[in-house]
C-alpha cells in the first residue's frame, strides 16, 4: 500500500515536472537575458560594434505628398506633414490609394547599401502617422490591405538582406496619430501637454505589442529594434522597461535603442543617469564633440534636411562631409546610421545614390580603418582623426585619417609613446613603407607632397603594445572667469610622470613648481602645465587663461510683477531681425519663455524682456537651446549667440552676477522645421536646471 502511494506520488511529480519544464526553461532563459553579464552583453553587441555603418530608410505615405499639401509647400521634415499641415485622418488616409511603389526593388536597395559599405539596414516599419509597411493582422492600415501595391515590403527586404548578409532591423514609432487610443489632446499639433489619452494602455497591450510580436517573430532574426516617439506624455519609463523585456523575450539577442524608455536627453541622444535607456544612445543630426566614452552610441543623420522624401529639399551634404562624418564618428567609438528617403515610386533619390556610390568607392580601399575599430587614443590631432585595431602578437594598428594633408610632407603625430614599427599608406599596402623619425615628443612620418586621396588618405601605423599617448595635462577650473578666488586642478593619467606648472607666462621647466594640490588663484592668470619624467619634458604644454572679474551690479528696481513681457512678430528670416525696426503683431506677458501665443508654427519671432533674480553672487552659466535662432542678453551684454538656421542646438555663455535682479532679454525666430526655445542655467549653489518662472519678473 505504501509502495503504491509512493509510486503514485512519483507519477504525479513526474507529470508536474514534465508540465512545468518548458515554463522553467522559459523563465531560465528570461532570467538569463534580463540579468546578462557584461560578457553576455558584449557578445550580443559584438556585430553592431564592429559594423560602424548602417542605412536608415524613412518610407511611408508621406512620400506621396513629398512635402506639399493642397498646392502649398509645407515647412519642416516631410514625414511630419500630417502634423505640420494639420491633415485630418480621413484626408490623410486617401494617400493609401496613391501609394503604389511599382519601381521598388528590395534586392537593388540592399545591393546599394552593401556596395556603400553599410552592414545593417533600419527601415520604418511604422512611423508616427501609423501606416504599416507590412501585412499586419491587427490593422488594415497597412501596405497589403489599404494600398494597390499589396506586397509585404518588409518581407521582401528581409529576404534580400539575408541573401546579401546584411543585418535587417526595424524602426517602430511608439506614438501613433492614426490610432484613436494613442491620440492625445496634443494631436494633430504636437506639444508637451501633460494630459493623456485614458485608453493608451489599451493601445499598448492590444495594438502596439501585437504588432511588435509580428515584427519580431515573422521576419527571422533581427539586428535592432529602433524605437522613436517616446517623448509623448502617455509614455513612461514603466512602459519602456516592460516593452524592452517583452521584445527581448521574443528575441533575446536583439539590440534595442534607448528611445524605448524616457531617459533620452534631447537630440544629443544620451541617457540620463538612473534611467533604463535600452542598449545604446541615439544622437540625432549631431556628432558628440568628444564621443561618449564607455557608452555604445549611434548618430543618425540625413543626407539633406528631411528624413522622408521631400521633393524640394536640395540641401545635400557633400560626399566629403559624409565620409568625414563616418570617420569622425568611428574615431569616437560610435556608429553612423545614414538616411535615405525613397520616393513614392520606390526609388532612392539619385543624389543619395551618387553619394552612396562615392562612399562605397572610398570604403572599398579603406574599410579596415572603420570596421571593428575602436576610438582614437589621441585627444586632438589637428589634421584629421584616428581609429585603431588590435593586431596579433600584442601589436596595435593606428589608422591615421588625414583630412588636411601636410604640404611640407611631414605628418606630425604628437605624444605617441610607443615604438613605431612601420607606417604605410593603406591603399598602397605595406610595400609603400614610409620613413619615420622622432623629434622630441613627436613622431614624424614622411609622406608624399600630394595626398593620394583628397577627401581622406589613411596612413596605417603599426606600433608595439597598446597605444600610449602622452597628452598635455588637463587644466580644470569651475569656469574661465571668477570673482574672488579660483581653485585650479591639474591632472594626467600618464603613470610615472610629474606635472610642473607656471603662472607668470613662462614655459614650464624641470625647475618649475611641482603640482601636488589645487592651485589657488586670486588674480587674472594664465596657467601653463607640462609633463616631466626624470627632469625631461615628455609632453607638449597645455595652457588656460582664468580671468578675475567684478560681478554685474544688480538693478535697484521695485514693484516687479511675476512673468516676462513678450512681443510677437511675423516674417521670414534666415537670422534674427532687428525687432526694433518691425511692428509686432501681439504682445503680453508669459510665464517663462513660452512661445505658445504664436499664430503659426512657422515664420515668426519673439522678444522676451524683463528681469532675472539670482539668490547669490557668483558666476552663472546659461544654456540656450532653440530651433531656429536665438540670443540671450543680460543688460546690454550678449551672453549667448545661437543665431541662424539650424535644428535644435544648444549654446552656452557665462557671466558674473551680483545677488538681485538683472535685465534679461531673449530674442528668437522660427522659420521652418522643429520648434523649441528653452533657457537653462547653473551657478553658485545651483545645479543645472531650466530657468524657473519664479526667477523671472517684469
Amino acid at each position: 500500500m505504501e509502495m503504491g502511494r509512493n509510486l503514485h506520488r512519483c507519477l504525479i511529480v513526474g507529470v508536474l515536472i514534465a508540465l512545468l519544464l518548458p515554463a522553467m526553461e522559459c523563465l531560465s532563459a528570461e532570467k538569463t537575458f534580463l540579468n546578462e553579464t557584461k560578457e553576455q552583453r558584449d557578445e550580443r553587441m559584438t556585430w553592431w560594434r564592429e559594423a560602424r555603418f548602417g542605412m536608415f530608410i524613412h518610407w511611408g505615405l508621406y512620400a506621396v505628398p513629398a512635402g506639399q499639401w493642397e498646392g502649398k509647400e509645407i515647412g519642416g521634415i516631410s514625414e511630419w506633414i500630417m502634423n505640420s499641415a494639420q491633415i485630418p485622418i480621413p484626408e490623410y488616409e486617401t494617400l493609401t490609394k496613391q501609394f503604389n511603389p511599382v519601381k521598388f526593388n528590395a534586392e537593388q536597395w540592399v545591393r546599394m547599401a552593401k556596395r556603400a559599405g553599410m552592414k545593417y539596414i533600419v527601415i520604418t516599419s511604422k512611423h508616427h502617422d501609423g501606416f504599416c509597411l507590412w501585412d499586419s493582422k491587427v490593422s488594415e492600415y497597412d501596405v497589403m490591405d489599404a494600398t494597390p501595391f499589396k506586397r509585404d515590403i518588409l518581407k521582401e527586404l528581409s529576404d534580400a538582406c539575408k541573401k546579401a548578409g546584411i543585418k535587417f532591423c526595424f524602426y517602430h514609432s511608439i506614438m501613433d496619430w492614426h490610432h484613436p487610443d494613442a491620440q492625445g489632446p496634443h494631436w494633430p499639433t504636437y506639444n508637451t501637454d501633460e494630459k493623456k489619452n485614458p485608453n493608451f494602455s489599451r493601445y499598448v497591450e492590444e495594438y502596439m505589442k501585437p504588432q511588435l510580436k509580428e515584427l519580431v517573430t515573422n521576419y527571422g532574426p533581427l539586428g535592432v529594434l529602433w524605437f522613436d516617439g517616446e517623448w509623448i506624455p502617455e509614455w513612461n519609463e514603466e512602459f519602456g522597461t516592460e516593452t524592452y523585456y517583452f521584445v527581448r523575450s521574443l528575441q533575446p539577442d536583439i539590440i534595442i535603442n534607448n528611445r524605448v524608455g524616457k531617459g533620452r536627453q534631447g537630440m544629443e541622444g544620451t541617457t540620463q543617469e538612473g534611467f533604463f535607456g535600452g542598449d545604446y544612445g541615439t544622437p540625432e543630426q549631431e556628432i558628440p564633440a568628444t564621443g561618449l566614452p564607455g557608452v555604445d552610441w549611434e548618430t543618425c543623420m540625413t543626407m539633406n534636411d528631411s528624413w522622408g522624401f521631400k521633393e524640394n529639399d536640395h540641401n545635400w551634404k557633400s560626399t566629403e562631409e559624409l565620409i568625414h562624418n563616418l570617420v569622425d564618428i568611428a574615431s569616437k567609438g560610435g556608429n553612423y546610421l545614414l538616411n535615405v528617403g525613397p520616393t513614392a515610386e520606390g526609388l532612392i533619390p539619385s543624389e543619395s545614390v551618387a553619394r552612396l556610390r562615392d562612399i562605397g568607392r572610398w570604403i572599398r580601399f579603406n574599410g579596415e580603418s572603420i570596421y571593428g575599430t575602436s576610438a582614437s587614443p589621441f585627444r586632438n590631432l589637428g589634421w584629421g582623426r584616428c581609429t585603431q585595431k588590435a593586431l596579433p602578437d600584442g601589436k596595435t594598428r593606428l589608422y591615421l585619417h588625414v583630412f588636411d594633408w601636410p604640404s611640407d610632407g611631414r605628418l606630425v603625430v604628437g605624444g605617441l609613446d610607443n615604438k613605431v614599427l612601420t607606417a604605410f599608406v593603406l591603399v598602397e599596402g605595406k610595400d609603400s613603407s614610409l620613413p619615420i623619425k622622432r623629434e622630441g615628443n613627436d613622431v614624424i612620418i614622411e609622406v608624399a607632397s600630394k595626398a593620394p586621396d583628397s577627401i581622406d588618405t589613411v596612413v596605417a601605423v603599426d606600433i608595439e603594445g597598446s597605444a600610449v599617448v602622452i597628452e598635455p595635462p588637463d587644466i580644470s577650473g569651475t569656469a574661465d572667469i571668477f570673482i574672488d578666488t579660483m581653485a585650479v586642478t591639474l591632472k594626467s593619467d600618464i603613470k610615472g610622470s610629474q606635472i610642473r606648472y607656471t603662472l607668470d607666462g613662462s614655459e614650464p621647466t624641470s625647475a618649475s613648481p611641482l603640482y601636488n594640490e589645487p592651485i589657488q588663484l586670486s588674480e587674472t592668470t594664465t596657467v601653463q602645465a607640462q609633463l616631466f619624467r626624470e627632469d625631461k619634458a615628455i609632453s607638449h604644454i597645455s595652457q588656460r587663461a582664468f580671468k578675475k572679474v567684478q560681478p554685474r551690479e544688480p538693478e535697484d528696481v521695485e514693484g516687479l510683477s511675476p512673468s516676462l513681457r513678450y512681443e510677437y512678430y511675423e516674417g521670414e528670416w534666415d537670422e534674427l531681425p532687428d525687432f526694433d525696426s518691425l511692428e509686432n503683431q501681439a504682445d503680453g506677458t508669459a510665464e517663462g519663455f513660452d512661445i505658445s501665443p504664436r499664430k503659426s508654427n512657422e515664420r515668426f519671432g519673439f522678444r522676451f524682456s524683463g528681469y532675472i533674480k539670482v539668490a547669490r553672487t557668483g558666476v552663472y552659466t546659461f544654456y540656450l537651446e532653440s530651433d531656429d535662432g536665438s540670443k540671450l542678453f543680460i543688460g546690454e551684454q550678449c551672453i549667448i549667440d545661437n543665431d541662424g538656421l539650424h535644428g535644435s542646438n544648444v549654446e552656452s555663455g557665462m557671466i558674473a552676477l551680483g545677488e538681485g535682479a538683472h535685465p534679461i532679454t531673449v530674442t528668437f525666430f522660427q522659420k521652418t522645421g522643429g520648434l523649441n526655445l528653452e533657457l537653462f542655467y547653473s551657478g553658485e549653489g545651483l545645479e543645472m536646471q531650466e530657468v524657473p518662472p519664479s526667477a523671472l519678473f517684469h
